[in-house]
């Protein structure tokens, strides 16, 4: 037997009755003991006793008893198969509970929502109330119960029971009231002949659409029909057949009246240009967490994190669930959705994935008893103590203070306040504790309760402070006489407007014929849809040009389909770039999110089908802002717009419920036989099924939605027809849309041992898939960008986007290690883990003092310069003891992903997480058998995807963690060819990087080493270890000696300068000398460094590795240049004006990158192929060094020659002639050259035309001086016919092309300007 026909359109799809199956008797919750048989076996104690003994220790009013569904009518609806157990559950999530007439027994309201696999929603409403049981069976039972309970609660045996339900009870019974001193009454206990015992009794309505205040309402007045005094106008089952079979949806934008037991009921449903439907009051949601919580738990949820909802109160839990979810349009929350999770299901906790789930608090526990296995991305909301716990470090969401104001004025004009909920607290490391002040939990409640009750709008209570300032306002005359006039002037005092307006807005209740109850309704409805529509405006302005971002590149569904994996959606990099800064962290983030890509791909999908209906909501908003507003989308602005149709959201709604569009069939009398219908008062009937189970055949509505759905039938079989198979498309969207869909649901149902196996089984799968995706995308990103330096195509990673990788990368780890823990221990599962492993390790170092260490990485024979580095230890336990050390991080979430970053930076994440796991011990003893960790195949697979990410470079330690203590060693290494390999002057040294410089740092004499190569030939270097604040990546070093001493003289081949705690190595050229008399008489040389592939890397496979940074001129060209040697290798014309070609366009290229990704210039002016090195052999070209003169004349020769040729002729009035602006030029030469040469520095005559050089580059002067040098007389006597700079075109075409650099803001490292004053 099932519904008819026309169910997609009917307003509800079941009617269902659950309590107690007065035939079976009382049967204990086996759900119930499940969950005591889980929880045993998680504390790891024998599950066995703990499932039989547990609960005698618990009063048999408080146990769990096992509910059933009594009645359900229809039997069945086809489209929307009843699920029973899931109903049962949900409807009565404790199972049945008792109490005797001493206890409170006021009915209760809550609802609830079961999901299906393809993500389509069912609601259920549920009124609660309690029953008189008139079984004597089961009285005597309780009776039983009671005496046995008694019997085994005698002092002795209260023996200590760790289980939360056992504390909870106790706690429980200390609160009920007791009202006779009798013993078994003081244990809040049951006397059959004494006491009236009452059960639960849940009435159910299952929906299509959440109609909460419709159903609520018809639900209270079945229930009252069954207590009042006097029968119903009509038997109950009129009313009932008439919501199942008579009553229809509402048409999208219409609103319908029908009728309940006693009033008719209302209900409206938006059109199809508005927000869907939600009538979840969002007001309650804003009182009870508080205007700034809630937007943070928002946050969190947009991010995909899990989110813990923690209530006593059912109704509580799925009204902020509701709320967050419908407050994400154009979103949709993509991962398991369970707002009331029943205790059965406590299990479920321990996902590995996003969730949003609710919790019932048991009376009297406190938050701290909980245990939840992984707190690391968790977002705990406590909602009836109004506070929340916030995971580390998350981004805020754009303009959250305006955000936040604005709802605060929304709140506000309809009376309430925005200001309830204690401030977040992150979370704190276990030695402290969050707000110091102790505080007993009774007094915080009363508190509590006092502010709800102040807070409360539905009251007519203001915030008493409003009301306060309000009266105080309205009762001062000069602030009166001040309104009047702002009035006037057009000016509005928008608080003290808002104040009196809410103040009205309550005093106006129950106007124009509405009962209170329709007021509060109209008033809730509009206070909904003018919250949501503050929250879809933001997504309008941050989302406005998302469509220009989205990439079409298949020609089909299918092709889209079937390569959706690997395509690229979204033009995630130019997205942000369009962005204003402050939103890019939270953007970042979420465009990262399932949710997101969701999103996009339903705007990819929409070209070959109909849209989705959040989407055509979202793009017709957008396409109307575009009307009003026509702003360049390449000028983003991050100033706050406020949204602009709050009026008219809220005139729509008002207008359908003045309005009504549509009026349901009256009940009336049903085809009954005589003397049905009949029941005792306080007793819910069992109603008559063979009027229940069937519609009506004869209502025209009926018709006309089954003739209506015959229609959308045919269509639908047409579609299916053109486009591909329907089971083939979900099945790719299953795959499409990796893990979260098939888990959106935990099976209520079944839940054997098997079924929870099964489902973790899922969740290893989906770590698994997870780990793959994420890598690749890792190194795609990462690899396209180094392709690019490589000279192949564009980049398409930001600094921001790789950092967003990183961490939703240290996430992810952090949810494989928490999955299946036998005991959780500390915030973070990983770091709980390396240090189980860190004092095995250090136990068994111990021991093993007197032999070899763990873990010696074996030596590799190594080049020259890499003999002078004693070598680094890969060890595990090394890298946490430098996390260890690290002050500034001051949780273990914390330390857990820098020890990821670091390891990532290292290239080593993968061999210490497979060394970590080696202790297979260790492993057994902290996770269970189910555990991700646990199966061997997946964990090799695991770790292996891991390896993939050594093939790139990241600096994602050095780079975040800019403010430690890092120690560097510095080698020099001289050249050993000479004999000249020591001096007897004092060196120093001093390093920079992109966050600074260490400073000089003198060099004591007797760290002078000597090590042995292969052949046993000894090398002598000087070696020194300093500690300084990070330097971020190093790019120069500036070396230099006092020149004191015999052997002043020093050929130095190169510095090798590491990092300590990275490994990172960094190599700085130089080949020359340093010493007065030798060379170009520097005492102080500036090296421009390379990061060097430690040995042993280049033969490992690796192909693909992150281009060499540019490095100081080496030494062949050096060498060529000057005195040396003078012969070897000269370039050609062609060859000297490419260089200069390639080394400006290298400078222009790096001013066009992102700020964040562009390196040093320093290496584009002073490297390799840099601006200098490339003029420098512009200069040398036909310059005569050392035929003419037995000294080597060097460039700076030249040019000091031509400044004094040019303050002589300056001086004897030679050049008065010349232009005004050439004069100026002039002078500018000569004040630089002076300067230079007047420097405190011992630079030697290379160094101080590379200076010159810079210092022209940064000032825009080096093509107004090349003209000057050209004219001057000198360059006859210095140069050959054949020479470049005698050469006119070539200069002039030098001159322009230095000229395009002048657009770019030079600054030059302070080591390159040192001492200069100009």
């Amino acid at each position: 037997m099932s519904g008819s026909s026309a169910a997609p359109c009917r307003f509800a799809h079941y009617f269902a009755i659950c309590g107690i199956d007065t035939e079976t008797g009382l049967e204990p919750d086996e759900l119930a003991a499940l969950y005591q048989w889980l929880e045993a076996d998680r504390q790891g104690r024998d599950p066995d006793t703990a499932a039989t003994g547990e609960n005698f220790e618990q009063s048999p009013l408080k146990r769990t008893f096992k509910s059933k569904v009594l009645a359900r009518y229809p039997q069945n609806v086809e489209w929307n198969p009843f699920d029973q157990d899931a109903v049962n559950m949900l409807c009565m999530p404790k199972g049945l509970s008792f109490r005797t007439q001493a206890d409170q027994r006021d009915p209760q309201f809550h609802s609830f929502i079961i999901t299906r696999e393809d993500g389509s929603r069912t609601y259920g409403f549920v009124h609660t109330f309690y029953e008189e049981v008139t079984s004597p069976q089961i009285c005597s039972a309780m009776h039983t119960l009671y005496q046995m309970h008694n019997a085994e609660s005698t002092p002795s045996s209260s023996s200590s029971s760790s289980s939360m339900d056992s504390l909870a009870s106790s706690l429980d019974e200390a609160d009920s009231p007791t009202s006779s001193s009798s013993s078994s009454r003081r244990a809040g206990g049951y006397d059959s002949s004494r006491d009236t015992l009452y059960v639960s009794k849940a009435l159910c309505l299952i929906t299509p659409m959440p109609f909460m205040h419709a159903c609520r309402r018809f639900l209270s007045q079945l229930h009252r029909a069954v207590t009042a005094d006097v029968a119903p106008p009509l038997p109950l089952e009129s009313y009932v057949h008439n919501i199942l079979y008579e009553v229809p949806l509402p048409a999208p934008g219409r609103s319908l009246k029908f009728h309940g037991v006693y009033e008719p009921i209302v209900c409206q449903r938006p059109g199809l240009g508005e927000l869907q439907l939600a009538d979840f009051p969002l007001a309650e949601a804003f009182t009870l967490l508080g205007a700034e919580n809630l937007v943070q738990v928002f946050t969190c949820t947009l991010l995909e994190m899990q989110i813990l909802l923690y209530s006593h109160d059912y109704q509580r839990l799925m009204t902020v669930a509701e709320g967050i979810t419908t407050l994400l349009f154009p979103f949709q929350w993509q991962h398991v959705y369970v707002p009331i999770l029943p205790a059965s299901l406590l299990h479920f906790l321990d996902a590995p994935v996003p969730y949003l789930m609710g919790l019932q608090s048991k009376e009297g526990t406190d938050r701290s008893k909980l245990e939840l296995p992984q707190e690391a991305n968790l977002c705990f909301v406590d909602v009836d103590n109004h506070y929340i716990e916030l995971p580390e470090d998350f981004p805020q969401f754009p303009n959250k203070t305006e955000l936040i104001q604005e709802l605060s004025e929304v709140l506000l004009s309809f009376g309430l306040s925005a200001n309830t909920g204690a401030p977040p607290r992150t979370r704190t490391s276990p030695g402290s504790t969050p707000g110091s002040t102790p505080s007993t939990p009774g007094r915080e409640r009363k508190t509590v309760a006092l502010r709800q009750l102040e807070d409360d709008g539905r009251n007519g209570n203001l915030a008493v402070e409003e009301l306060a300032v309000l009266e105080l306002l309205q009762g001062n005359a000069t602030l009166e006489r001040l309104q009047a006039l702002t009035k006037r002037t057009g000016v509005t005092v928008a608080r003290v407007d808002a104040l009196r307006a809410g103040v009205k807005a309550q005093g106006t209740e129950g106007q124009g014929g509405r009962t209170a109850a329709e007021e509060e309704e109209l008033r809730n409805a509009k206070l909904n849809v003018q919250l949501r529509e503050v929250f879809a405006s933001r997504f309008t302005t941050m989302f406005a040009d998302y469509e220009a971002f989205v990439i079409q590149s298949a020609p089909d569904l299918e092709s889209w389909l079937t390569n959706r994996e690997q395509m690229h959606n979204f033009d995630k990099a130019s997205f942000l770039s369009d962005q204003p800064e402050p939103y890019l962290p939270f953007l970042s983030h979420f465009i990262e999110t399932q949710m997101f890509a969701t999103f996009v791909d339903n705007k990819i999908m929409s070209q070959w089908e109909e849209k989705e209906p959040l989407l055509r909501v979202f793009d017709a908003r957008i396409d109307k802002a575009r009307l009003y507003n026509v702003r360049a989308p390449s000028h983003r602005s991050s100033s706050y717009q406020r949204c602009s149709i709050l009026k008219e959201s809220a005139q729509a709604i008002e207008q359908r419920l003045m309005k009504i569009d549509h009026t349901a069939i009256h009940p009336h009398l049903l085809d009954m036989k005589i003397g049905q219908g009949k029941y005792a008062q306080g007793f819910f009937p069992k109603l008559q099924a063979d009027v229940l189970n069937a519609g009506p055949t004869n209502n025209k509505w009926s018709h006309r939605t089954a003739t209506a759905q015959r229609r959308k039938d045919r269509h639908r079989q047409q579609t299916e027809h053109l486009a591909l198979d329907n089971d083939l498309k979900e099945k790719y969207m299953q795959e499409a849309r990796s893990l979260g869909k098939n888990l959106r649901q935990p099976k209520l149902s079944d839940l054997s041992p098997a079924v929870i196996a099964q489902t973790n089984w899922k969740f290893v799968e989906g770590l698994l898939k997870e780990c793959r995706m994420k890598t690749k995308r890792m190194l795609v990103e990462k690899m396209g960008r180094e392709a690019v330096e490589l000279g192949h195509g564009e980049a398409n990673i930001t600094g921001l986007e790789e950092n967003t990788l990183i961490a939703s990368l240290c996430d992810l780890l952090e949810r494989i290690w928490s999955h299946g823990l036998q005991v959780k221990q500390g915030k973070s599962a990983l770091w709980s883990h390396l240090l189980h492993y860190q004092a095995r390790e250090e136990k068994l170092e111990q021991q093993q003092q007197a032999e070899s260490p763990v873990s010696q990485v074996p030596e590799r024979r190594k080049s020259d310069c890499f003999l002078a580095m004693p070598s680094l230890r890969v060890f595990l336990i090394q890298d946490m003891r430098h996390i260890q050390s690290m002050s500034e991080i001051k949780t273990d979430v914390g330390r857990a992903r820098a020890w990821i970053r670091l390891s990532l930076e290292k290239k080593l994440l993968s061999q210490h997480l497979k060394q970590l796991l080696s202790r297979q011990a260790l492993t057994k003893k902290l996770y269970k058998r189910y555990a991700f960790l646990r199966c061997e195949e997946e964990k090799e697979q695991f770790l292996f995807h891991l390896l993939s990410l050594n093939a790139v470079d990241y600096f994602c330690f050095t780079s975040v963690f800019t403010t430690i203590m890092i120690p560097y060693r510095v080698v020099i290494i001289p050249i050993k060819k000479l004999s000249n390999a020591m001096t007897t002057s004092n060196p120093w040294v001093c390093v920079s990087g992109e966050l600074g410089d260490s400073g000089i740092m003198q060099i004591p004499k007797n760290v002078l080493e000597m090590t042995f190569d292969s052949a046993f030939r000894p090398h002598t270097h000087i070696s020194a270890l300093f500690k300084c604040q990070n330097l971020g990546k190093l790019t120069t070093v500036q070396l230099g000696h006092d020149n004191a001493g015999l052997l002043a003289k020093w050929l130095v081949d190169c510095v090798m300068v590491r990092n300590e705690i990275t490994g990172h190595t960094y190599r700085f050229p130089c080949g020359r000398w340093l010493g007065k008399g030798v060379d170009d008489g520097s005492l102080e040389r500036v090296l421009i460094g390379e990061l060097v592939v430690p040995s042993g890397e280049e033969d490992s496979g690796r192909g693909c590795r992150t281009p060499p940074l540019q490095r100081s001129p080496s030494q062949t060209r050096r060498i060529s240049i000057t005195s040396l040697s003078g012969r070897g290798y000269k370039p050609t014309s062609a060859q000297i004006q490419e260089a200069i070609g390639e080394s400006v366009n290298n400078i222009i290229k790096h001013f066009h990158k992102p700020e964040k990704e562009r390196g040093s210039l320093t290496v584009l002016l002073c490297g390799e192929n840099s601006l200098v090195a490339a003029l420098e052999q512009f200069f040398h070209h036909g310059f005569k060094s050392a035929r003419l003169f037995q000294k080597t004349v060097f460039v700076w020769d030249f040019v000091e020659k031509a400044v004094a040729y040019m303050e002589s002729a300056d001086q004897m009035g030679d050049l008065q002639e010349t232009a005004e602006p050439l004069g100026m030029t002039c002078q500018s030469l000569c004040h630089y050259v002076n300067s230079i040469n007047s420097t405190p520095r011992n630079i030697g005559k290379d160094g101080k035309f590379q200076l010159l050089v810079c210092l022209g580059a940064r000032d825009r002067l080096l093509p107004q001086w090349l003209p000057l040098l050209v004219e001057c007389p000198l360059i006859l006597r210095m140069y050959e016919d054949t020479a470049l700079l005698r050469d006119r075109s070539t200069v002039s075409t030098l001159i322009g092309v230095l000229e395009t650099i002048h657009d770019f803001p030079i600054t030059l490292e302070a080591s390159l300007v040192k001492g200069i004053d100009l």
